[in-house]
This record gives structure tokens, sequence and C-alpha cells, in this order.
């Protein structure tokens, strides 16, 4: 609500905004009646997996993007003394 829009570049926006809201309009106007709602246009559903706690088995692929890893854990310089 703190968007800044130069006074001549309003008429423009308000038009979009009224463009905007008649689709919205349209959409109020069809009728649903007997369609069951829905979350995804396709039937499929994903795969779970269980729900176990593990180190990802990634530890070298990510201290490879460290500056400096020691000991396998990211080492960062000390900022508290």
């Amino acid at each position: 609500a703190r968007i800044k829009v130069e006074d001549d570049a309003l008429p423009a926006l308000a038009e979009e905004f009224n463009t905007i809201l008649g689709f919205i309009e349209q959409l109020g106007e069809v009728d649903v009646e007997g369609v069951e709602p829905m979350v995804s246009v396709t039937p499929m559903r994903l795969k779970r997996r269980d729900d176990r706690v593990t180190d990802g088995n990634q530890q070298d692929k990510v201290l490879a993007n460290a500056p400096d890893a020691r000991e396998g854990f990211f080492a960062v310089p000390k900022v508290v003394e």
C-alpha cells in the first residue's frame, strides 16, 4: 500500500485495474453448478516417502560450495571475542 505511482501514470493504471476487475466479474458469472472442486487438472498424486530424518548424504557436495570448510563443517571468521 506504499506503492508510489506518478500522477501521469494513474489513468493507464486505473484502466488496467478495471480490465482485471472485468475478468474477475466474468468468473463470477460462470455456472459451476455440479462441478466438483479440484486442486489439479491431472488426477495424479505425488508419491510419498517415509518421514525419516536423514543427513541427506550430500555433505561433500554442500561443502564443495564453501570458500572454507574444515572437518566436515563450514569455516567462518570469528565474529565474537
